[in-house]
């Protein structure tokens, strides 16, 4: 399995509901370090797993619309925690639609599947990885 991996970060606000998150219950921010891997079992006919280019600026694209913002006021997560795992989620779903639509270029409909890891420390991170 061949893979490509592109790298951004995004700065946030958040806040989560429930017991169990004890002192992040207040709002509190938060600095991701984003790796997106693409995956596939055969290059393209350009010999690339995805072109990095598309896929570094379509990364930024997504990470740009959290970025510097208080995720609990913006409407797409009323009712959420945002928490990592649920964010690397969110940032998935972005890129596995995008190279489905070829957003990432034609050769890219071949990627098989996408990780997204979140990095929050150098000691704690979370990811999402599934079939594109």
């Amino acid at each position: 399995m061949y893979s490509l991996n592109v790298r951004d970060h995004f700065m946030i606000a958040h806040s989560f509901e429930g017991e169990v998150f004890g002192p992040a219950q207040r709002l509190h921010g938060a600095t991701y370090v984003v790796d997106a891997t693409f995956r596939r079992a055969e290059l393209d006919d350009d010999g690339l797993v995805v072109d990095i280019g598309l896929a570094s600026r379509r990364l930024g694209e997504v990470l740009a619309a959290m970025n510097y913002r208080n995720l609990d006021e913006e409407p797409t997560f009323a009712g959420r925690n945002t928490s990592t795992e649920f964010l690397a989620r969110h940032i998935f779903d972005h890129l596995a639609r995008d190279a489905r639509e070829g957003r990432l270029g034609e050769g890219a409909r071949g990627i098989a599947s996408i990780c997204v890891t979140l990095r929050e420390s150098h000691v704690a991170w979370g990811s999402y990885e599934g079939p594109v």
